[in-house]
C-alpha cells in the first residue's frame, strides 16, 4: 500500500467519491491516460476487499499488503488491457487470485496459518453475548477452515466478497458449472461440519 500512497499522495474523502454517471469503462480508460485521482479513486474503493481478500489466500498480513500493491501498480500500468467483459471488482479480484497463487508457489516453506485475528466485539453486546457470538464465529471459521481450497475459495468469493457463482468461475478461472458444483459441494460439507458444533 505504501507504494500506491506514495506515488500517488493522498486525497480528500470528498475528492475520491466516484461519479454516478461514470461507468468501469470510463474509469479504466481514464486510469490507462494517467489520470491519478480516477487510480486514487478505484483503490479507494476496492483497497479493503482485495486485502481481506489475498489476507484468505496468503494468511501473511506483510504478503498481502505487498500483493496489494502489486495488483494496483499493475492496474495502473496495465489499465489500457481492461476489456469490460466483467466488473472491474471481478477483473481485480483475478489479478489478486493470480498474484497470491504465485507467491504461495514461490514460498514453499512458509507455512499457511489457518486463524485469522479474532474478530472485534460488538461493545453494545454484553459480555455473554460477545462469548457466545465469539464461539459461533470461531465454530464457523475452524468449518470452513475444514473445506478443502477449492470449495472455501469459491463461499469465500461468494459470500464474503459478494460475488455471484458466475463471477466466481471467472475469477478462479473454472466453469460456472464446476463452479455451481462446488458451491453445492462446500454448503453440503459446512452444514456437516457445523451441525454437531
Amino acid at each position: 500500500m505504501s507504494i500506491i500512497s506514495t506515488r500517488m499522495g493522498s486525497a480528500a474523502p470528498s475528492a475520491v467519491r466516484p461519479s454516478g454517471t461514470e461507468t468501469s469503462s470510463d474509469e479504466m480508460r481514464r486510469i490507462a491516460g494517467g489520470d491519478q485521482l480516477a487510480m486514487r479513486t478505484l483503490f479507494c474503493r476496492h483497497r479493503v476487499a482485495l486485502y481481506r481478500w489475498l489476507m484468505r489466500l496468503v494468511r501473511d498480513e506483510a504478503l498481502a499488503e505487498d500483493l496489494l500493491s502489486d495488483v494496483f501498480l499493475d492496474v495502473w500500468r496495465q489499465a489500457a488491457s481492461f476489456e469490460g467483459r466483467s466488473s472491474v471488482s471481478t477483473w481485480l479480484l483475478a489479478i489478486a487470485r493470480y498474484k497470491a497463487l504465485s507467491a504461495r508457489r514461490r514460498r514453499p516453506d512458509a507455512e499457511l496459518d489457518e486463524t485469522i485475528a479474532s474478530t472485534v466485539a460488538d461493545p453494545a453486546d454484553d459480555p455473554e453475548v460477545v462469548l457466545q457470538k465469539k464461539d459461533c464465529s470461531e465454530r464457523l471459521r475452524h468449518s470452513l477452515e475444514r473445506l478443502s481450497p477449492e470449495h472455501g475459495e469459491v463461499i469465500d468469493l461468494v459470500y464474503y466478497h459478494g460475488k455471484s457463482v458466475k463471477d466466481a468461475a471467472e475469477i478462479i478461472g473454472i466453469s460456472e458449472a464446476t463452479s455451481k458444483t462446488r458451491m453445492f459441494y462446500a454448503r453440503r460439507k459446512l452444514a456437516d461440519l457445523v451441525a454437531p458444533a
